[in-house]
């Protein structure tokens, strides 16, 4: 019978949905690999080597970049909300609130969408098709 491999004597395969958790929370590598009692090289390690772990890691962190993805988008371009309140009278009611455009997310958006049309820095070319002379007229 052939020797276990680390991975499969901790029973990585029965943690792939915490990984997967963990990435989608924001962790960073060396944070899961904390979490799992192993070093930041072994988890390098398995990516490399067992696609499930690998996966599990992509998945969640393609999941938490959609989640900023959105939260960006609403920042920039306004969003209602309900919060609940309470009156003068003592009441709890629901009211809808609007959260106007913030502009520094807008500027990141388009920057970052329309590189093209809204970078910082702008590139201009200038072009001379003439020729150039030099006159000796010390005597």
């Amino acid at each position: 019978m052939a020797r276990k491999s680390y991975y499969e004597r901790l029973e990585i395969d029965d943690k792939l949905d915490l990984v997967e958790g963990w990435k989608r929370d924001g962790l960073t590598d060396e944070q899961v690999a904390k979490n799992l009692g192993v070093s930041w090289n072994t988890v390098k390690k398995w990516k490399k080597e067992e696609k499930a772990f690998m996966t599990a890691i992509k998945t969640g962190k393609e999941q938490a970049d959609y989640q900023l993805e959105n939260a960006l988008h609403k920042r920039a371009t306004g969003y209602y909300y309900e919060e609940e309140t309470v009156t003068n009278q003592g009441e709890i009611v629901t009211v809808r609130k609007y959260e106007h455009a913030n502009p520094t997310s807008l500027i990141f958006a388009l920057k970052n969408r329309l590189p093209h049309k809204y970078r910082d820095r702008v590139e201009q070319s200038i072009e001379h098709t003439g020729e150039v002379s030099f006159v000796d007229d010390i005597n």
